[in-house]
């Protein structure tokens, strides 16, 4: 059986059009295919703990949510094999949201070594070589998209570029998973604290003890993607360096630029020293609006507030919960106080008659001795009634003074 060297993982690579395949791919190989730096690579990897991000690069999108660790290009989706339940779910709406999509024209031209993913030192920024045919083929894709506008009198349908159908997966395969885990912790939570309430008893304090830990940790997890697409919404740089369609349409549209503009010259000598981005930013695939993603983020950040918001609640009857059982325990405890205030009454009570018994049994003459058996039964039950008097005072006046119930 062959070895995998050192640094070759198992990736699953989903291209364009669906199709997943495993493939056994070092990190050097990765970062020539992605055009991503060592430390993007490191969010991904198993055995360190990041938290939840989604990362935007120049030829790249690097999602590391939950169970989705994945680098989304322009032309397919690599993915870090895994063991979760979640993740063999999460391959199966990839393949079927790529499939139920019309691949973009882009598709033709991302085979073998000439693809922007693909070459070597392409991760050093190495012009990228593309065919002629490609550029026309993107020209007349968009010429007729044009006429089917100009003829219909209505908008093209507009499709997502495969890079947002692929977030769009990740996204949602994380917060499906959260949600399953809410609504499973919400069925096992709320019996577990009503029968708390109930019977109050070791066994049932654990059982809220691990409910309540469990909430803790899922909180966190659904708070940090909530952060993390709350972070993308608010910075529109951030979103538009995850627009790899369009920046690969653009360089595909300067390159076929240049090659005509190679057969004039300039008119301008200025026009020599102008800088690439100056350049880059003529043409209009590059003139970015990232209403389009925001939307998409918008709608899941409001899912994520929404498991928020359901834990939330969890937590607060949780915590009404609590204060119910420190109430009771409250109640219990002052009733364990008032019986013993009780108890010491009548044990100081029952010692008054005892130091009375006592005076009786010493070894002196008496002359209470020497009289009728009528007035020692008399004497000992009129000890006995003051006793009893005694006790009856003090338990009224306990209640006058609020220290025993009434």
């Amino acid at each position: 059986m062959r070895r995998k060297g050192v640094g070759v993982k198992s990736w699953m690579v989903v291209s364009e059009t669906g199709p997943a395949h495993l493939e056994d791919v070092g990190k050097l190989s990765i970062m020539r295919r992605t055009g991503l730096p060592a430390r993007d690579l490191r969010v991904l990897d198993p055995m360190l703990s990041h938290s939840s991000s989604i990362l935007g690069r120049e030829r790249a999108i690097v999602v590391n949510l939950e169970h989705v660790k994945a680098i989304i290009t322009a032309s397919e989706v690599l993915i870090i094999n895994s063991s979760n339940p979640f993740f063999q779910t999460f391959l199966q709406d990839l393949h079927t949201r790529l499939t139920n999509q019309t691949p973009s024209p882009r598709s033709n031209d991302m085979d073998g070594k000439d693809s922007l993913q693909g070459g070597k030192g392409s991760g050093n920024g190495s012009p990228v070589r593309i065919s002629e045919d490609s550029v026309a083929f993107h020209v007349r894709a968009d010429s007729s998209k044009i006429n089917a506008e100009v003829v219909t009198g209505k908008p093209a349908p507009k499709q997502l570029p495969f890079e947002f159908r692929a977030l769009e997966t990740c996204i949602e395969s994380a917060c499906r998973c959260l949600e399953s885990e809410t609504s499973t912790l919400e069925k096992e939570a709320y019996p577990a604290l009503d029968e708390l309430t109930s019977q109050l008893s070791t066994l049932n304090l654990e059982r809220v003890r691990q409910i309540k830990s469990r909430l803790v940790a899922l909180s966190g997890r659904v708070q940090k993607i909530a952060d993390e697409l709350e972070h993308l919404l608010d910075d529109d740089n951030d979103m538009a360096e995850m627009y790899l369609t369009q920046k690969l349409n653009g360089r595909l549209m300067e390159q076929a630029s240049f090659k005509e503009g190679n057969n004039y010259e300039f008119e301008e000598n200025d026009q020599s020293d102008e800088s690439y981005s100056e350049r880059f930013d003529k043409f209009p695939y590059h003139k970015l609006d990232v209403e389009e993603l925001e939307m998409l983020l918008e709608a899941y950040f409001a899912q994520t507030n929404g498991i928020l918001q359901r834990l939330s609640s969890l937590s607060e009857y949780v915590d009404d919960t609590e204060d119910y059982i420190n109430i009771m325990l409250d109640d219990k405890q002052n009733q364990l106080l008032q019986v013993g205030i009780t108890f010491n009454t009548l044990s100081m009570i029952l010692n008054a008659g005892i130091v009375v018994v006592g005076l009786f049994g010493m070894n002196i003459h008496i002359e209470l001795f020497d009289s009728t058996p009528r007035q020692f039964w008399a004497t000992t039950y009129g000890t006995l009634g003051g006793c009893i008097f005694l006790f009856l005072v003090c338990l009224w006046w306990g209640k006058k003074r609020y220290l025993l119930s009434q």
